[in-house]
């Protein structure tokens, strides 16, 4: 997350646990400082990451963006951007069906365009700060699934 929602947070954070203490002595001095701080740096950290991975599921390799899983067989095309073709992609060129999990303090995204006739759904936007990385993964492994063959999906 940018440095300056961290620095916001924290502030605020410190604010509370100067209202918890007022001013009193002993364990009240320093405690609401030792807890309240370091609980939000915790929850600042959880609330900014995505969970992103390239992993072995039921039906095949899938792309795994937090909850949401997409087996690789139907990845049709990967496109990693920067923060001008994130711009034009999540702007008016956008498409309204797509599948966007981004966070706007990370440049790069990666365009992973469908082919599942049964969902409607023509793309995903991901956010990610090595675009390239996981679209070399996603291909990577969506060449496997192809080269292995068709019935390779029903044999895992």
């Amino acid at each position: 997350m940018p440095w300056w929602l961290a620095v916001l947070a924290l502030a605020g954070a410190a604010v509370v646990a100067a209202e918890i203490h007022m001013g009193a002595g002993g364990v009240r001095s320093w405690l609401p400082y030792a807890v309240v701080l370091p609980l939000a740096a915790a929850g600042l950290w959880w609330l900014g990451r995505i969970r992103i991975a390239v992993e072995p599921g039921p039906d095949g390799p899938q792309l795994r963006v937090d909850d949401a899983r997409l087996p690789v067989r139907f990845i049709a095309d990967v496109i990693p951007l920067d923060a001008t073709g994130k711009r034009e992609l999540l702007g008016p060129l956008g498409h309204p069906l797509a599948f966007v999990v981004q966070r706007p303090w990370v440049g790069g995204v990666v365009q992973v365009v469908l082919n599942d006739p049964a969902d409607p759904t023509p793309y995903w936007v991901v956010s990610s700060r090595a675009p390239e990385r996981l679209a070399a993964a996603l291909l990577d492994a969506r060449d496997a699934v192809a080269a292995a063959g068709p019935d390779a999906s029903a044999r895992a």
